[in-house]
Formats: C-alpha cells, structure tokens, sequence
C-alpha cells in the first residue's frame, strides 16, 4: 500500500533531518582534511562508512518503529536506569555541539553579508526559535531540512563543475584506493550517525505517526535515503577538494572548506560557502534542538507539555554560552570523544533489545542487520578508546 503524501512527506522529511543534522560545520572541515591526506582513496572511505552508517542507521530506525518507542524508553524497559543515561549522554553532546553548529552558522553569515559573527548567531537563533513556534512545527522542520539540504548539494555540484575534479581517478579509487585509513572511516561514521544524529529521524518518523510493524519498508527507504543525502554530499565535497588539489592550488589550513570554495569558484565561490555553510549550520540546531529534547520529553507530562518552550531555552542556551565565550575548543573535544562513546552505547542496547521478545512481540530481526550493528559497535568502541586514551595522555 502507497504511502498517503502526508506520510511520503513525513519520510522524506526524516530522511532530510537526519542528513542535514549531520552535514554541520565540522562535517565540512572533516572531509576537506580528509581528503588532503588520502587525495583519491579518500572516496573508498566515504564507500565502507556508508555501508556501515547504513548497517547503524537501519538497526536503531527498526527497533524504534517496531516496539512504537523512542530510545531511551527502550533502554529503560531493557536495563532500568539506562534510558537516563542515555539521554544524559545525548542531551549533553547535543547541547554542546549546539554551540558550534551556532557559531557556525554565525561565521556562515559574516561570509555572506560581511556581519559580525555575534549578529549572525543571534539571527540564527531567532530562524530556529520561529521554525519551532510555527503552528505545524514537524512539518516546517520537513519543509526547512529539504529546502536547505538541496540547496546544499546544488551549490556544491557548482563548485565541482569549476573545480573540474579527475572523476574517473576518483570511481577507481573508491574501489581501488591506494591508501587507507581505519581512523577516517570511524571518525566519518561517528559524524555521519553519532551522538543525537542517530534517533534524529527515527525520532520524527514516530512523532509522524509512521510506526509498527507494517510500516517497516517505510522505516528503510527513510533511513537509506538519509544516509545517501549525507553521501552524496560528503562524495561532492571530496570532488571539491580533489578538484583544487589536481590544479596545485593551497588550501588554507585556517578555514580550508572556505578556501576549497574560493580557490575553485573565486569570490564567488567563497559566497557560496557562506550560503552552505550556514545551510549545513542552522540545520544542525533544529536538528540537535529537536532530538535532544525528544529524549528528556517522556520523562514526565509536564516535559512534554512544555516541548517547544524547552526546545526554545535550549537553542537560546547554546547562543548564550557562544556570545560569551566563543567557541569553547576545550568543551568540544571533551564532548567530541564523548559523542563517539555514544554511537556503540546506544546501538548494543538496540541490538540486544530487538531480541527481547517483551519489546518487539514476534517480530524477527534480520540476521544480516544484526552483525552489522555488532561490527559497528566494535569498531566504535575500539577507536573511541584509542581516542580517549590520546586525549586524556
């Protein structure tokens, strides 16, 4: 049975959400370092992540819908006491990539209208309070993520086509690369499906009403084309940089998404990513906001009741803490290790609940989804170790 459009929409929308949640201001700078140091190879990296942030994202959307629950009630249901841990973890790795993804849509604004990056946060925090107000706030957050998410890619491919990248290099090296690097693909899988980013779609399906068993095939098309919306723009980005790398021209190593751009497209590259960037900004606000919240909101009626009222005083919060001190490198790296603890944390308790009978009623999990997870949860937990043990040596 087809999907009425309120609910096509709704799938999409999820989709655009979760991708647009993680094309941030990190994401930019990730793959431009990324692919300076793996030139070509770079594009076999950006293939394995997909397969595993497809394998993560798959595994969470599943259980969420099956059992008609959000994460942290599962967690809870399996091991009492973990659904608050979890959202601890989430609500305060949302919070504080919040700040960036603030200051990043500030410094988005300067590179477009030449404003004082302080100016920029407190006009952006204003467009995400008024997406959150509006009457029908599920379906302009749908509409928001799909404008600017395409805007995004449009943009981007200009950038390509002046950058005239060696695209047939760049498919035989996807398949054929000449170096690889475990730490890229762990850092991109974390970026792409860490943290809040998730439960951010599977979280908006639920709240769309799209859950339960028969709507599974639903669940999938959702999350696949999420992951690909991200891919997409990641693979573009990587032309980008390859692009200007092949032409022998610096990229500086200050801002060198920014001087991807202007190298290739001039000044009027640059402007353009100014436009990408605060797109790639602001969307992660509504999309950490919205997530976060949505994990502390069952906890009691009176959280749910105030939903749009906490999700305000959370982006008003995270603009604060920027005014005031910027953004706070310290907290960042803190958090950051702490956000790549979150993705095997959150995805073994998915994986062991989807085979708690009490939870998911008859419902068989795939075998294939489950080993996947399983590896994904490994590898995680082993480069996040790594990562702390470096950051606390």
């Amino acid at each position: 049975m087809k999907p009425s459009p309120k609910k096509q929409s709704a799938i999409l929308g999820a989709a655009f959400l979760m991708a647009t949640s993680a094309i941030g201001p990190g994401f930019l700078t990730q793959t431009t370092v990324f692919t300076q140091s793996l030139a070509a190879s770079f594009g076999f990296v950006i293939l394995i992540s997909v397969l595993l942030d497809i394998g993560a994202q798959m595994n969470i959307w599943r259980v969420i819908a099956v059992t008609e629950k959000r994460a942290q009630i599962i967690a809870n249901e399996l091991l009492p006491g973990m659904g608050y841990l979890l959202s601890a973890l989430i609500v305060v790795g949302g919070l504080a990539f919040n700040i960036g993804n603030i200051g990043g849509s500030g410094l988005g604004l300067q590179v477009i209208t030449g404003l004082d990056p302080a100016y920029g946060s407190v006009i952006s925090c204003v467009v995400a309070l008024i997406i959150f107000w509006y009457k029908e706030a599920g379906k302009a957050i749908d509409g928001f993520t799909k404008v600017l998410g395409l805007l995004m890619i449009g943009l981007t491919c200009y950038i390509v086509w002046k950058a005239n990248p060696p695209i047939g290099t760049a498919i035989h090296r996807t398949f054929i690369p000449e170096k690889l690097s475990a730490t890229a693909i762990v850092t991109l899988v974390g970026g792409t499906v860490g943290g809040y980013i998730s439960f951010a779609g599977g979280h908006r399906l639920l709240d769309a009403g799209i859950k339960g068993e028969a709507q599974l095939p639903s669940v999938n098309r959702s999350a696949i084309s999420g992951i690909l919306i991200t891919s997409v723009m990641r693979f573009l980005l990587f032309l980008c940089v390859l692009g200007v790398m092949t032409m022998g021209l610096p990229i500086d190593a200050q801002n060198p998404a920014a001087a991807v751009f202007q190298q290739a497209a001039g000044n009027l590259g640059y402007r353009f990513f100014g436009i990408v960037m605060w797109s790639a900004a602001i969307t992660s606000v509504v999309g950490a906001a919205y997530t976060s919240v949505s994990f502390i909101k069952t906890f009691h009626p009176w959280l749910e009741k105030n939903e749009k009222a906490i999700i305000t005083a959370f982006i008003i919060f995270s603009t604060t803490i920027y005014l005031f001190m910027g953004n706070p490198v310290k907290i960042l790296v803190t958090v950051g290790a702490l956000n790549g603890l979150i993705l095997p944390i959150a995805l073994a308790i998915i994986l062991l609940a989807a085979y708690k009978k009490r939870l998911v009623n008859t419902y068989q999990h795939p075998l294939w989804l489950t080993i996947t997870g399983w590896m994904v949860v490994a590898a995680m937990t082993v480069m996040s170790g790594v990562t702390i043990m470096k950051w606390f040596s």
